[in-house]
């Protein structure tokens, strides 16, 4: 393998890349705009849920009620209503997500000991949201209840009982989705640059009619196909780091476990990346092909990985398919290392099924496209 002609190849790779604006803007600026998109608009923490307020009651004990959905932080009173009619109106014309609704007989019914109801109504167009929003209110209304109780026994002279539970949560204390999104970013992002560029390159070549003049040069088949994929490698290493980077020091979100892990894995994960890239470019006769073909792979990958809805959730069989998406087990590493902190010795069936994955599909393609060369 001659390294100068291998250097010009990919200094040419490099100039054509940066050449381009498009391809520049995907390179550079959208692993920024993801990232902040990621770190600040997508999210699934509910917080100042639109709320409208509906006490018939209007007694102490109703009032103390609403005061804790008002300091909770996630309930944001927005209105008082004085009718059923007014809830139909205000969900309807999407102006409250929530509505409370404490009935006539309230305080008489924790007074006398009884059960006390307190109508709780969402709008289930999100049924996300809406299920945290009903958890967040059943919490609330049960840990009144439980103070209630307490208060009344105390003043009936027998001593409290009950169950006192203590939560904690692992990894995320604070339970932020904000750090279960932005390290998955890293993955997305060098998914779809890798690709982009593997397979955009290549067929670049044949659409500029270049590819007879560089078969007819003194270039082999193995420096032409590292010529074409260095570049690829070299960025998505690149965006790995500036996204690892946005996510510690703009985000603060922790790196627990080893970067070396990280960069191995990433590795692995680049085979596969450029592996599909090179196969897609050898079905491809145009950009607009190749690119239409990236994103047919891309978002479908994306949705079966488990970045945005759980693979569990999934039916048997689309689960089933997903054992063949490299996005899948990548996300489950870089989440390992940022947020639990372990290593290979936990990892490695990730690690071992990228490597795998990466050799089979990086074989295929590097056969099929010496063919084509040939």
């Amino acid at each position: 393998m001659a390294f100068e002609r291998l250097r010009h190849m990919i200094r040419k790779e490099f100039i054509q890349v940066f050449r381009n604006s498009k391809m520049r803007a995907i390179v550079l600026v959208m692993p920024l705009v993801q990232s902040m998109i990621f770190g600040y608009a997508v999210t699934t923490d509910v917080k100042q849920v639109a709320t409208a307020i509906y006490d018939q009651s209007a007694t102490p004990e109703s009032r103390d009620l609403i005061d804790r959905f008002i300091h909770s932080g996630y309930f944001s009173v927005k209105t008082v209503i004085h009718s059923d009619r007014e809830i139909d109106e205000l969900i309807d014309q999407g102006k409250v997500a929530t509505v409370i609704r404490i009935p006539h007989d309230f305080s008489s019914k924790i007074v006398a000991g009884a059960t006390a109801p307190v109508q709780i109504i969402v709008d289930g167009i999100d049924s996300n949201t809406a299920g945290v929003v009903l958890n967040y209110a059943g919490n609330i209304v049960r840990n009144n209840a439980v103070e209630l109780q307490q208060k009344q026994m105390n003043s009936a002279g027998r001593e409290p009982v009950g169950v006192n539970i203590q939560t904690r949560s692992w990894f995320n204390e604070n339970l932020t989705s904000r750090n279960f999104y932005v390290p998955g970013v890293i993955a997305v992002i060098v998914m779809l640059v890798t690709l982009l560029l593997t397979s955009m390159s290549v067929v670049r070549e044949k659409e500029l009619g270049t590819m007879e003049q560089i078969v007819v040069t003194p270039i082999t088949p193995f420096e032409f196909i590292l010529g074409k994929t260095m570049p690829s490698i070299i960025l998505g290493f690149a965006n790995m780091i500036l996204v690892t980077l946005i996510s510690v020091f703009w985000f603060d979100i922790p790196v627990r476990g080893s970067i070396i892990t990280l960069f191995i894995a990433n590795g692995f994960y680049l085979m596969t990346t450029i592996g599909i890239g090179l196969l897609i470019s050898t079905v491809s006769e145009t950009q607009q092909q190749a690119m239409m073909s990236t994103f047919f792979f891309y978002l479908p990958a994306v949705l079966l990985s488990g970045f945005m809805f759980p693979i569990a959730n999934m039916p048997d069989v689309v689960q089933t398919f997903t054992y063949l998406n490299p996005l899948r087990y990548f996300l489950i590493i870089i989440r390992g290392i940022f947020l639990k902190g372990v290593g290979v010795a936990i990892l490695w069936p990730q690690i071992l099924a990228l490597l795998a994955l990466g050799s089979v599909v990086l074989t295929m393609a590097v056969k099929r496209f010496r063919k084509n060369l040939a």
